[in-house]
């Protein structure tokens, strides 16, 4: 059940009290706000309680009182909470009288209750009910797809699908006509929406419209089936009221299911595509437990073993390399495809989910989808003109710049450990379009130098003005600075060596450190300078292929 102003008043830990509006006490509460603006209406969405002190409202004028109180009642406020003896010492009666007229229900806000506290009261309500729905949508999903893979298919699926709603649901052909309904009674309600059913068929699915006509007291919603430009069949549901977030859920569980019975081939990677999404969210979540309920014999046998997550975004035209859309066309659908289809010939488990423009894919660690998803992203680079780089831990070619897509691979994990997992790829899929790579793995990222991090047009802008003075010194012929600098460094500091390094004397070496520290106006003794002009040097260093290695 929603939260209400009457449940918050019940809560014996805020003490709050009703001064106006008893009679309106079993609105829902959708938030709780505190404001002191004069005219908060700008930001209301409705359904608020709004919090006050009367800051800036002279709450005992009575015409300004009861201007503002007709503001935010016709804006959708619930109910006003007045903070008793902060800024007035009792409630003020021009306040009381204007909530009245308005029919606004008050409620007095002790002192020693923090308007925080009723936020949190409102907000942990607020989750929790849409936890509840969540839940109930998610038990009403297994449900009806345990009521779709029965002998009696739609017919028992339509049941169930009443029975959740507390309503009744109707099942049409291509033709519009009624192939089944639930409960009995509900065919002949059906019968009568033949023209609404026609006009949406008439749409490229899916598509949806609300019914509303004299002929019955109930609340119709039609949704068409089918991945084509036609609709393969319609669902009904007859409701007395909206749908709420469970029973939407199921409904949009039904849809999926029935276009699975109605077109087998598309339909049954939508569905797919329905039920891996709830496996991902409720993976990403941390409810393994959940998870694994969901996706059954479909996806269960890729739970019960390491998998890895793949996070890949199309690359922008402007990052690709010359020709790489001409060349690798295929984009995510061609990655999806490639993926899809090796693990249709081995047989192993496979959960795509589309996300905006990305796609998120679970797949077997070391398996031919795996395999299959590197194998596409090292040919785009090739096809696209990249040099192949070496190989990483995971035995697999890295590649250069080049293709369509960039790809990020986590390192293997279970349903426990998915939502890391997912961070893992992110974070390598962020490094693959920094590199300008198609592919990146997390194991590759964590294991391998920092220094390649640095390839960045603004680290490199950063390291060439720290180093600027130096080079600018070092050009007009007065010392080798920045060289000395990069021995001294790779030396820890250590005059002798370096000054070996270098073929000078040590007090020749410490002289040159000293025009350093006069020059870039800082200190060699501090840690943090050391460190910001090693990264420079690399940086700079690595950029021009002249780089010292370290000792």
């Amino acid at each position: 059940m929603p939260h209400t102003l009457a449940s918050l008043v019940n809560h014996t830990a805020l003490k709050l009290t009703v001064l106006a509006g008893e009679g309106h006490l079993d609105v829902p509460v959708r938030w709780a706000h505190a404001s002191e603006l004069i005219d908060p209406v700008p930001y209301m969405e409705g359904g608020e309680l709004l919090l006050i002190t009367a800051l800036k409202l002279d709450a005992e004028d009575a015409e300004a009182t009861r201007s503002y109180v007709r503001r935010i009642a016709r804006a959708g406020v619930v109910g006003l909470g007045f903070a008793v003896g902060v800024n007035y010492e009792g409630v003020p009666a021009a306040l009381v009288e204007a909530a009245r007229e308005q029919g606004l229900p008050l409620l007095g806000v002790p002192r020693r209750t923090p308007f925080i506290a009723i936020s949190k009261a409102v907000s942990a309500a607020v989750a929790a009910d849409q936890y509840r729905a969540v839940t109930a949508g998610f038990e009403a999903q297994r449900e009806l797809t345990r009521a779709a893979l029965g002998a009696e298919g739609p017919a028992e699926l339509l049941a169930r699908l009443a029975a959740h709603l507390d309503g009744w649901a109707a099942l049409y052909d291509a033709s519009g006509a009624v192939v089944a309904a639930a409960p009995d009674w509900a065919a002949r309600r059906a019968a009568r929406l033949a023209e609404d059913v026609g006009r949406l068929r008439e749409r490229p699915a899916p598509a949806s419209s609300v019914v509303s006509d004299t002929d019955g007291d109930d609340r119709v919603e039609l949704q068409s089936l089918g991945t084509g430009r036609r609709a393969r069949g319609v669902l009904a549901v007859g409701t007395a009221a909206p749908l709420g977030t469970a029973e939407r859920y199921a409904v949009h569980s039904a849809v999926a299911l029935l276009t699975l019975t109605t077109e087998r081939s598309r339909a049954l990677q939508d569905a797919e595509a329905r039920l891996g999404a709830a496996v991902l969210k409720m993976l990403l979540a941390g409810e393994p437990d959940h998870a694994r309920a969901v996706a059954g014999r479909l996806y269960g046998g890729l739970l019960d073993a390491p998998f890895r997550v793949v996070v890949a975004e199309p690359v922008p035209a402007e990052e690709q390399s010359p020709g790489a859309a001409d060349v690798s066309p295929g984009g995510l659908d061609g990655l999806a495809d490639a993926m899809d289809s090796a693990a249709a010939r081995t047989g192993e488990a496979l959960l795509a989910v589309p996300d905006g423009g990305r796609l998120i894919v679970l797949v077997a660690d070391g398996g031919a989808a795996a395999d299959a998803c590197a194998a596409y992203a090292a040919e785009a680079e090739a096809r696209a003109g990249a040099q192949p780089r070496p190989r990483g831990r995971s035995g697999r070619a890295e590649s250069g710049r080049g293709g369509t897509v960039a790809v990020g691979l986590s390192a293997p994990t279970g349903p426990m450990a998915a939502a890391n997992a997912y961070r893992q790829a992110e974070q390598a899929l962020s490094v693959a379009r920094r590199r300008g790579r198609a592919l990146v793995e997390h194991e590759d990222v964590a294991a391998g130098s920092v220094l390649p991090l640095l390839a960045d047009d603004a680290v490199r802008a950063f390291a060439d003005g720290l180093l600027r003075a130096l080079r600018e010194h070092d050009a007009i012929g007065r010392g080798d600075l920045v060289a000395s600098l990069r021995a001294w460094l790779a030396r820890h500091g250590q005059w002798d060596a370096a000054a070996a390094d270098l073929g000078v004397h040590r007090h020749t070496l410490r002289y040159r450190m000293r025009r350093v520290e006069e020059i870039l106006g800082r200190s060699l003794d501090d840690a943090d300078v050391r460190m910001e002009l090693w990264l420079a040097l690399k940086a700079t260093s690595a950029s021009q292929g002249n780089d010292v290695p370290e000792r």
